[in-house]
Parts: C-alpha cells; structure tokens; sequence
C-alpha cells in the first residue's frame, strides 16, 4: 500500500509538474495584451483631445482675424472721415463769417426773457385855426385835440410844427416761476412829460414821460394800463395815436384788474382804478385836479374775441368829490360803453369798428375830458351832474399789399344840469366833431409812411365855435 500509494502521489506530482508551466505561460502571455490595449485607447482619448484643442485654435484664431479685419475697416472710414471734416473746416474758414442772425425773443436776464420794442415816429403838421392861435409846444399842436381848437372870432391862424415826440420804447418781461405766469411791461415816450422841456429853437430835448408799466400775475395785474372801461379795439389808425379824439374813451391809469375766462373767447375784467375828480367851478370852464377822492372807481368789461370780430362791453362806476372850506360835496357817476370790431376779410387786414360810450359826472374818461366830471357851485356847495355822449367809427380798407385807407369820424354832446345858470357854463364846451381820412403805405416790412386829412369843429354852450384843418404826414419804424 505505501508503495503503491507513493507511486500514485508521485506520479500525480509529475502530471502537475507538467500541466503547471503551461497554465503559467498562458496567464503570462495573457497580461501583455489587456495592457497594450489599455494603452492604446488612452492614446486614442490623448489624439482626440489634441484635436478639439486644435480645433478651438482655429477657431479662435479666425475670430482674431475677423476682429483684425473689422479693426481695419473702422480705422480707414475714421480715416476718412478725419479728412472729409478737414475739407469742410477748410471751406468755412475760407468764407467770410455771416452776421448773426437777429434774436426774435429778446435775451435773458436770470430766468427772465427781456424783449424791446416800440417805434421811432416823425410827424409834420400843417394846421390851420379858423378863431385864433394855439400856444406853440402845447398837446393842441402836437396832435388834433377838439378842447384846444380856439373860439370866439379871433384872427384865423395857420401853424406848421414837426415834432418825434411820439417816438415809443417799451420792454416786455416774461419770467418762469414755477407754474405761475409772471409778466411786466414798461412804456414810455416823450409827448406828454411835465418838467423843463426842450426849445424848438435849439435842441428839441423832451423828457421821458411813463406811459404803461404794469406786472401780472396769472389772472392779476397791479399797475399803470389802460382803463378796463376802455376798448382799445376801437382806435382807428391814424397819424397820431388818438384819431377822432372827442369820441373815444381813452385813459391810462394805476389799477388793479383780475382777469378771468369765461366762455370761448369771452374774458370778464373787473378792477380797481386810481380815482380823480375833474371838475369845474360854475362861471369858469378851467379844469381842476382835486385831489380829494376816497374811494376808487369800480370798472368791469366783457371782451369777446372771435375768428370774424370782436365785441366789447364796458361798465364804470365812480364817485365825484371836491373838499371845499372844509366841507366835502360829492356826488356819483356811471358809465357804459359798448364797441366792436367786424373784420372784412380772412387776412383781417381791413375792418369796420366802433364805439359808443354814454354816461354821467365820467367826462375825464371820454375825449381827454372835453367835459368836466362835474360842476361845482361854490353858493350851495353842490356838485351838479354833466352827462354825455360819444361816438367813434372808423373803417379800414386794404387797396393793394402794403397799402391801406382809413375813414373815420368822432361826435361827443354834453348835456348840462338844469340847476346851472346858463350865464355861469356858456364857456364850456358843448359839443364837438371831426371827420378824416388817411392813406397809409409800407414800402418795407415795419416802415410805414402816411399822409391824413382831418377837419373838426368845437362849440361852446354859448354857441360859439371854431373849426381846425390839419394836414399830417408822417414816417415810423417799428422795432
């Protein structure tokens, strides 16, 4: 057993010894191979990632010379440009500078727009009185004035005077307050200044004299304007800045006005005016400022505007007070006045217009006090009332571009307290009259040349009288 079983045991060892080099030289030749096949799919993965980044290189690098390109290009049309801005410089700088052009707005102080404007006016008159001479440098022979036409038979006189009295400047001031609308006007000439005036011998000189200077504040106005009982609308255009002076109201006064919309086109002006009583004492028609009035006169008007006219309707109520040795005589007045406009064509170049003003003790309002405001009667020590009533018209024609006519004429009658003696007013004025024609032309925009006709005719309560004929011509330029 032990041999057999030794034998048996070596002969498996042999087998084993046998079978065991091969299995070894499998397993070894097996290794090798699983590892280059590692190796080579890393290699793959390796060449892979080398060509997207090669890829990316190039793709990179074409962007870089597409910027380059766009670079380029930019930098020549600078380039171009560059030189096209120097051929222009180059031709301004060999053309002569052009003036400035005008400022249509004025200019600005602060937050202030500041415009000027008026006009400087020659006037020559020829004037003929059939009852006497009118003082030299006096409103009667500067401008037709019915009270200043002499009466009473005297030696007819003929006068001719030049004067630019009239000449106007004027500022307008608008100024942004926040949502306020804050405006002043300033106006002055030389026509009616009180003071040491120049000689029509010598140099002429003549002071400044304030016309209008007013502030608003939206729908206020304090100030010096014309009188909300006035129609400015109304003026016709003359050679002098009144036209049929008897007929028309006409006041420039301190005032405080409020102004308010009340319709489409309508306006409603209510105000507070500066009172002063012109009056005359019985048996002599010479006209006083008193200086005693207390309260202010009340004036309202309605003003319609519209695309074929205008329309105007004015109120006026006042007292008349005179101080006399300490006791004071008063007495009250009214006043109405309607007037309006009808334009004849779209351009609104030609019109008809009108005003109709009736009314008691109001006479310094209408025709620069023709009538005193009232009588005083120093016996009784009483104000007795004087009523009136005035007219003016006026039609506008256009004749050809920059040519126009205007027809006009003016009436007042004053109309005396039965209570006057007739002895003690027969030198007051009565009633007065004018009519005139003129022929206006503007050779150039702003210059206008004229030359007007006027005859007009004063009468006293006494039934004397005395007529004017007046020959203006006249050059102005409006700025």
């Amino acid at each position: 057993m032990k041999k057999g079983g030794g034998a048996l045991i070596g002969g498996l060892l042999a087998a084993s010894a046998l079978i065991s080099p091969q299995a070894a030289l499998a397993k070894s030749s097996a290794r090798p191979a699983a590892s280059v096949e590692a190796r080579l799919d890393r290699l793959e993965g390796l060449l892979n990632s080398l060509r997207g980044d090669l890829d990316a290189a190039k793709a990179e690098n074409e962007q870089l010379k597409q910027r380059a390109a766009d670079a380029e290009a930019r930098a020549r049309t600078a380039e171009s440009q560059a030189a096209d801005a120097t051929r222009r410089i180059a031709v301004v700088e060999a053309k002569p500078a052009p003036a400035p052009a005008p400022v249509a707005d004025g200019f600005k102080s602060g937050n202030t727009q500041v415009r000027l404007g008026g006009y400087i006016k020659l006037i020559g008159s020829s004037t003929r009185f059939s009852d006497g001479e009118v003082a030299t440098n006096s409103l009667g022979r500067d401008f037709y004035l019915p009270q200043a036409i002499p009466t009473g038979g005297a030696p007819a006189a003929h006068d001719t005077d030049f004067t630019a009295k009239q000449s106007r400047f004027w500022l307008n001031l608008d100024t942004s307050i926040s949502d306020h609308v804050v405006k002043g006007y300033l106006e002055f000439d030389f026509q009616t200044a009180p003071g040491t005036q120049g000689s029509q011998r010598t140099t002429n000189g003549y002071n400044p004299a304030l016309r209008r200077g007013y502030m608003q504040v939206d729908r206020w106005t304090f100030g010096q304007d014309w009188s909300t009982f006035q129609y400015t609308g109304a003026l016709p255009e003359s050679t002098d800045y009144v036209g049929g002076a008897e007929g028309t109201v006409f006041v420039r006064q301190p005032l405080i006005r409020y102004s308010a919309p009340v319709g489409t086109g309508t306006t409603l002006h209510l105000s507070l005016e500066n009172p002063e009583s012109g009056t005359a004492n019985s048996g002599s028609p010479t006209l006083t400022e008193n200086g005693d009035d207390r309260l202010p006169d009340v004036a309202a008007r309605l003003a319609w505007a519209g695309k074929r006219g205008e329309l105007s309707l004015a109120g006026l109520v006042r007292q008349v007070r005179v101080e006399n040795a300490g006791l004071g005589a008063k007495t009250g007045g009214f006043g109405i006045s309607a007037g309006g406009k009808l334009f004849l064509n779209d351009a609104k170049t030609g019109d008809a217009r009108i005003m109709i003003t009736y009314g008691h003790n109001i006479g310094r309002y209408v025709g620069l006090n023709f009538a005193p405001d009232a009588v005083f009667v120093p016996a009784t020590n009483r104000l007795e009332s004087v009523g009136l009533l005035a007219v003016i018209g006026a039609l506008r024609v256009p004749l050809a571009p920059g040519v126009r006519a205007n027809l006009m004429g003016a009436f007042q009658s004053v109309d005396y307290s039965d209570n006057l003696v007739a002895a003690t007013i027969s030198g007051f004025n009565k009633q007065a009259w004018s009519i005139a024609g003129n022929l206006f032309y503007s050779p150039v925009k702003n210059i206008d040349l004229g030359i007007e006709y006027r005859y007009g005719q004063r009468e006293l309560v006494s039934g004397a009288n005395g007529s004017t004929d007046r020959l203006d011509v006249v050059a102005k330029y409006s700025f």
